[in-house]
């Protein structure tokens, strides 16, 4: 796939189409209202690809077998849950948290970076296709949900 010097032609899609999917998700965070929008779902999405794609040169250099991609691929996803944290809040008063939803979308937008840097397309861009539907579709559906079983409607548990 790579080799000492991979071509533009190889890795360019790649990223963009990384940075694409996190724009996409951010956008719909920023339009919420969200304290994660465009810039660091695009910056975590281009950035996990990023760390996949030099992940890839280093294990072109290593023993068959080292792992060294799997190594990668962890540090992205325990980093991207430090990031994630940092929008999860409780307010003083009361027991609801919000931001996990944002949360989980930052850790989405890396899933797509390593997605799409790895060549996976048809899985990825279906995972974003699913990941919008539920953004988009999942907040109204809860507010129907409640509507239908609960006697004391309220927004849903994670409104973010």
């Amino acid at each position: 796939m790579f080799g000492t010097e991979p071509l533009v032609q190889d890795w360019l899609p790649r990223l963009l189409a990384a940075l694409a999917a996190g724009v996409i998700i951010g956008l719909n965070r920023d339009l919420h209202h969200k304290a994660a929008g465009v810039r660091t779902h695009g910056l975590v999405a281009l950035g996990a690809a990023l760390l996949v794609l030099v992940g890839y040169e280093v294990a072109a250099h290593e023993p068959a077998g080292s792992g060294g991609m799997g190594r990668t691929m962890q540090g992205i996803i325990t980093g991207i849950g430090f990031l994630g944290a940092g929008v999860i809040v409780r307010p003083a008063a009361g027991d609801q948290v919000r931001g996990l939803t944002t949360a989980a979308s930052i850790w989405m937008a890396a899933a797509f970076g390593v997605g799409f840097a790895t060549g996976a397309w048809r899985l990825t861009t279906t995972a974003l296709g699913l990941a919008l539907l539920v953004l988009m579709v999942g907040g109204p559906f809860e507010m129907a949900m409640h509507r239908l079983f609960d006697r004391h409607p309220a927004k849903p548990e994670n409104s973010n």
